[in-house]
């Protein structure tokens, strides 16, 4: 695993590149551009706001920056979730002319949906600035809630990465089990709008702290569950420790399933 962990390091410059070249993808042709970074959340909170707020009457005073928060944290796992899905099998011509450790895929995909988290993190301040809410010495905190993030979030990647390989059905079923997790998580409905018999999956969810720890650090002025998110952080280390360790091992599969 060591040896496999310096052929990842060494590989940084390619690391790098395919961050870079993912950035550059996703909004290549259009013709906002990189606005869309700053846009795409943006839109996703009005319509789930117009449905929520307006439509159903539901949501309260202080929602809308609720809703922005959930967005915003919830568009950073599923697209670093639906992208790792397909993060290995759309590499085949690279992968079948070279070697690389095959975990550089599905981390590379994570690390450019973080930074696409960082400009959703610009939403947020916006959105704080019209509902008149500054954030605190809480604020602090922030950085520990996004590393915990992005460990659970690498975890989870390198897995369905390596999975999609050999059962390409998961990528569809990808999408479809996202969908069901978004809204058996507290994104764009309140904790006390659960069923009193569902809220053990309220709790059992890691992002149901996650989310929360986002709203306490800006809206709440509140410090977050760190113990939560230490032991979600702790399990996702170890999950990434051994699936990169799985991965040094059998990685040699994926060139024969390609």
């Amino acid at each position: 695993m060591n040896k496999y962990l310096a052929d990842i390091y060494r590989r940084k410059d390619f690391i790098v590149y395919l961050v870079s070249s993912g950035l550059k993808a996703q909004h290549r042709n259009t013709l906002l551009g990189y606005g869309w970074w700053l846009l795409d959340p943006f839109l996703n909170v009005l319509i789930y706001y117009f449905v929520v707020a307006v439509i159903f009457k539901r949501g309260g005073e202080g929602y809308g920056f609720y809703l922005v928060i959930g967005m915003v944290v919830w568009r950073w796992l599923n697209s670093s979730i639906a992208t790792a899905s397909k993060s290995i099998v759309s590499q085949t011509g690279i992968i079948t002319q070279t070697y690389l450790p095959k975990a550089v895929f599905p981390v590379c995909t994570t690390i450019t949906q973080l930074i696409n988290f960082g400009f959703g993190l610009v939403v947020i301040i916006m959105f704080s600035l019209l509902f008149r809410i500054t954030p605190g010495i809480e604020l602090l905190w922030l950085p520990y809630t996004v590393a915990v993030q992005l460990l659970f979030t690498t975890a989870i990647a390198l897995f369905i990465g390596y999975v999609c390989v050999f059962i390409r059905d998961i990528e569809t079923l990808v999408g479809h089990l996202l969908r069901i997790w978004f809204f058996a998580s507290p994104v764009i409905w309140q904790e006390d709008m659960f069923p009193g018999r569902w809220q053990w999956i309220i709790q059992i969810n890691p992002m149901t702290h996650l989310l929360s720890s986002y709203r306490d650090i800006f809206m709440y002025h509140s410090t977050p569950d760190y113990q939560a998110l230490l032991y979600i952080g702790v399990l996702s280390g170890a999950a990434i420790v051994a699936i990169i360790n799985f991965y040094s091992v059998h990685e040699h599969r994926i060139i024969k399933a390609l």
